[in-house]
């Protein structure tokens, strides 16, 4: 009977955990769905979910309008740059905090993270007016530094965590073995938070990719990424619904390709630690 009970709550949760991963997924599936139709019959009124005429039109006048590989390299430098400076930052202060703390670690901590609660709009004008100044202005290195303050309390917070579960036994063997406090960093305790430090990075270069606050508001040539690739075709005459989904899916395809290549090391990196 027991046997029995614990078959069918699996099979409700299984169940209800598919529920929900496909109504999340379905505006996704939607925007690629959407991208293959005509203009008309993306407006259609009952939608039209399968049954339409396939055509690949709408990619083919983005790629002619807009130098999709610009935005694509842009966005690359930006996410990639902001994630490795962060890391760079973030690995001595998680240290620092996990195996050096101080009566206010928790509270510096506590407050890093508040700063994320934050409306980003309330900062917008006094950074806007730095930028100006020190000519950062749609510049990807202005991007790169402002994407990496606004994540670095995450990846701090993330990587304080995992270093938390390592023994700090095995880092006083390594100094009585005569390790500086480089060599403790680079060779003894970053080879033993790998999960944790790669799916940090990981979660860091989604959350830079996916920023538009920022990368429409600092941007508007030279630096502008794919976010601002999307909202160019977004106009105040209306919306091409079937191109705004052909733009919106060639600029999510590379950050759902690498998210489904990179799901175990992401997953086994959030649960470090987790099970005791």
């Amino acid at each position: 009977m027991a046997r029995s009970v614990t078959s069918r709550r699996k099979l409700i949760n299984t169940t209800a955990a598919w529920a929900v991963g496909l109504l999340i997924f379905f505006p996704i599936l939607w925007t690629i769905l959407t991208s293959f139709k005509t203009e008309a019959q993306a407006i259609a009124a009952p939608p039209i979910f399968l049954g339409f005429d396939w055509t690949l039109e709408n990619y083919s006048v983005v790629m002619e309008r807009s130098d999709y590989g610009r935005f694509l390299w842009n966005s690359i430098i930006i996410a990639g740059g902001s994630t490795i400076l962060g890391c760079i930052i973030a690995v001595p202060a998680a240290w620092s905090m996990a195996f050096v703390p101080s009566r206010r670690t928790k509270d510096i901590l506590l407050w890093m993270l508040s700063t994320k609660m934050l409306p980003a709009v309330g900062v917008l004008y006094p950074i806007y007016l730095l930028f100006i100044e020190m000519g950062l202005l749609d510049s990807r290195l202005g991007l790169v530094v402002v994407l990496m303050l606004i994540n670095l309390p995450i990846i701090v917070w993330m990587l304080y965590t995992y270093f938390k579960e390592i023994p700090v036994e095995i880092l006083e063997a390594a100094r009585m073995d005569g390790a500086t406090l480089k060599e403790e960093l680079l060779y003894v305790l970053t080879p033993m938070a790998i999960p944790g430090i790669a799916s940090t990075l990981l979660l860091n270069f989604i959350l830079a990719w996916n920023e538009a606050f920022w990368t429409l508001n600092l941007t508007a040539v030279n630096a502008a990424p794919l976010t601002a690739f999307i909202a160019s075709y977004s106009s105040p005459e209306g919306l091409f619904f079937a191109k705004l989904s052909a733009a919106s899916t060639m600029a999510i395809a590379p950050i759902l390709i690498l998210g489904w290549f990179s799901q175990k090391q992401l997953v086994r990196g959030l649960t470090f630690g987790a099970v005791k």
